[in-house]
């Protein structure tokens, strides 16, 4: 025998650059490093959970999951997204990450090549790797943004998927409508199919969310209730696409997961349906929070272009890993843009899905080393 006893698909595959981030930090330390709600999950939807305990609901599901969830999301996509999905074209997952999984896994062939933002987020190169597959860079513009010339420019005969995060995680920015309906147009004259990425979706604060599945059918939509309702411990999301693609996807679904958790689908089935206060409450504090560590940054001389969805910020610095390592030895966890992708140097992440007093204090810290 020779060579490692491990595979080649996990030894070549690094630590995720936020959790090195996290586990590095003290328990006292300000974490804004981390992309996770402050809020609790609202009591309707844990009194769902309690409820579906109570009632036994604790055995296996359906594998795409529960029908009521299922049909409660084909009205959500017609309502909110304006395309329409059958019941039978929505998985429910463990998360947005194994939705992610499934879209990969079910696409991609050694050699193949899945256009994604450099930077972005953490999870899109690994998966892509994990397969075999092979990363084809998008630089982003001044903005932030993809550009499809730019799309253009780079897809060819070996090009299999281009991914969309809109609000994108890290940089918050937005997507336009005319950039969308020009990356579905690119997407069916070239054969290939978007992966979008919309679990920040209901985080826009200037312009609005349109998924790219209006315009095209040639459309695997990644969503989550995670962040939307403060339920990122809850681990549902769901992936929705045309029937050729949901029947792909759930062969590998059912190996790696079977079903996802019952009593989680029955609480994300009460987020979706009943009342969306929260949702509203959210997204407002989160514009004040931005607002204020905007403000923040830019007197202390930081250039940042404004987010305008998400909870992110992605200001600019000299040496992004020597800053991100100097503010958590001062009790400040950010993250280096590098961990997004090497065109993520010289920025860092910050993230303001946090209480206002942390980031007044995370201010303070950074005023203290940076300046």
């Amino acid at each position: 025998m020779s060579g490692s006893k491990f595979a080649d698909r996990v030894l070549n595959m690094n630590i995720s650059g936020i959790r090195k981030m996290f586990e590095a930090a003290g328990s006292d330390a300000i974490n804004l490093g981390l992309g996770q709600p402050d809020f609790d999950t609202p009591q309707h939807i844990k009194q769902a959970a309690i409820d579906a305990i109570n009632s036994g609901f604790t055995a296996y599901t359906a594998g795409p999951g529960i029908p009521e969830l299922r049909e409660e999301l084909s009205r959500k996509f017609k309502k909110e997204n304006s395309f329409a999905v059958d019941p039978s074209e929505i998985i429910i997952t463990s998360g947005a990450s194994e939705a992610l999984e499934l879209a990969i896994a079910s696409l991609v062939n050694p050699g193949d090549e899945v256009m994604i933002a450099n930077p972005g987020f953490v999870s899109y190169n690994a998966l892509v790797n994990m397969m075999g597959g092979k990363v084809s860079n998008i630089p982003l513009d001044d903005e932030l943004t993809i550009r499809p010339e730019t799309i253009m420019e780079r897809v060819n005969s070996k090009t299999k998927a281009l991914i969309i995060n809109s609000p994108a995680n890290p940089t918050g920015a937005v997507q336009s409508k005319k950039d969308m309906k020009a990356f579905a147009e690119i997407a069916d004259d070239k054969n290939v199919t978007i992966i979008s990425d919309e679990v920040y979706e209901h985080f826009i604060y200037e312009g609005e969310h349109v998924s790219p599945a209006r315009f095209t059918d040639n459309v695997i939509t990644v969503n989550a209730v995670s962040k939307t309702y403060a339920m990122t411990g809850w681990r549902i999301g769901y992936v929705a696409a045309k029937k050729e693609y949901v029947e792909e996807m759930l062969k590998v679904h059912q190996y790696v997961q079977a079903c996802a958790n019952s009593i989680a689908q029955k609480a994300a089935f009460a987020a979706i349906s009943g009342p969306q206060d929260s949702v509203t409450q959210m997204r407002e504090e989160f514009l004040r929070r931005r607002n204020v560590l905007i403000d923040g940054l830019r007197s202390l001389g930081l250039k940042c272009v404004v987010p305008k969805g998400a909870f992110y910020a992605f200001p600019e610095v000299d040496d992004c890993t020597k800053v991100a390592s100097d503010l958590i030895a001062n009790g400040l966890v950010v993250v280096p843009g590098t961990a997004f992708g090497e065109k993520g140097d010289g920025h860092i992440r910050i993230s303001y899905a946090s209480s206002m007093p942390s980031i007044h204090k995370a201010l303070e810290i950074m005023e203290k080393v940076l300046t």
